[in-house]
């Protein structure tokens, strides 16, 4: 499992109903394995949401990390079911709240966000799993299943 250490978007763009969180190379970086993978904007460096129902549009989009000759290459659904980032994104949406609910009625936005998140904790929670099945960790197994 990929652990994202930091992600924050260079700018924000929003474009009609999309918002697109542009990534540049000291603000998006991931640890695997205890080892620190900056990301490189070689490939995908957007990461696009539709406000209308706050579904990222471009999961086939391939990010790129790099930790000296080594890469790192995801699509980013890869990316959203093997690492964290999810969290990061639901934080990241949290503080740009005000000005999505001042398009969209309240309940609406944050019933469909709730959705958003809980399928993304659910597919991450199922990953888990499956790794911890892999590596025989019966630890990490019991608690994912409590």
């Amino acid at each position: 499992m990929l652990q994202i250490r930091r992600i924050e978007p260079f700018y924000t763009k929003r474009v009609g109903d999309q918002l697109k969180l542009v990534f540049a190379y000291q603000y998006f970086s991931v640890l695997k394995d205890d080892e620190l993978f900056n990301f490189i904007p070689v490939e995908g460096k957007e990461i696009i949401i539709n406000l209308k129902n706050l579904q990222i549009e471009n999961l086939s989009d391939v990010f790129v990390f790099q930790r000296g000759s080594r890469f790192i290459r995801l699509p980013l659904y890869q990316l959203l079911l093997v690492s964290n980032i999810h969290d990061h994104l639901q934080k990241i949406l949290a503080n740009m709240q005000i000005e999505v609910l001042q398009n969209k009625p309240g309940v609406e936005i944050r019933s469909e966000h709730a959705d958003l998140l809980d399928e993304l904790e659910e597919l991450n929670r199922q990953h888990l799993i499956d790794v911890a099945l892999e590596t025989r960790n019966e630890q990490l197994f019991n608690d994912l299943m409590n």
